[in-house]
């Protein structure tokens, strides 16, 4: 179906009204005023925090292992396209280059978000998945949340004090949870001692 490309970009993270343990990742149209939400899992989410947040983590992610791999055979990864909508899901396609040969690969969307974020490449859609399933979001609706205030919405009560501990404990307590491979708790440690410098 030939229809209008348009460039997306992405706003935030909020937790999932419809399934608990889900996020939705909300795309925002470049110069205009819709979104576009698409539920992921927890995964897919922590994945794409890690990479906003620019978290390392210690041992490579499935997503981190694909860049590697694309990068030692010269594939170049040019852009992201949320390329259709059928009964409410979601497809996606990523745009590869090599030897001036174009290779389109099927995909979640949240797999090639997580994947071109790591390339630093443009997501888009098109034109008719935007008239079908975007919206408008006024004031009162908008509950699009960042991503470090979406990973830190699960945490227990006794870690949503880290405010209050010194930074020498956080800086610990983020060597920890990087070396647990707990990138959630890692996030907020890692905002809160960002806030403080």
């Amino acid at each position: 179906m030939a229809s209008k490309k348009i460039q997306l970009e992405i706003l935030g993270l909020s937790s999932s009204q419809s399934q608990s343990g889900s996020f939705a990742l909300v795309l925002g149209e470049v110069g205009g005023n819709r979104r576009l939400p698409i539920i992921i899992g927890m995964f897919e989410a922590q994945a794409i925090a890690i990479e906003i947040e620019n978290i390392t983590p210690n041992r490579p992610m499935t997503h981190d292992l694909f860049r590697a791999f694309s990068i030692n055979f010269d594939i170049a990864i040019e852009e992201i396209v949320i390329s259709d909508l059928k009964e409410g899901v979601f497809f996606a396609r990523i745009i590869c280059q090599k030897d001036g040969k174009r290779v389109e690969i099927d995909a979640r969307p949240s797999d090639a978000i997580a994947i071109g974020l790591r390339f630093n490449v443009n997501i888009f859609t098109f034109e008719y998945i935007l008239s079908e399933a975007g919206i408008v979001l006024t004031e009162e609706n908008d509950s699009v949340v960042t991503v470090e205030e979406a990973i830190a919405a699960g945490d227990e009560p006794a870690q949503k004090k880290v405010e209050d501990l010194a930074t020498d404990k956080l800086k610990e307590m983020l060597k920890e949870a990087l070396d647990a491979e707990d990138y959630e708790r890692a996030a907020k440690l890692r905002d809160e001692l960002n806030r403080r410098n």
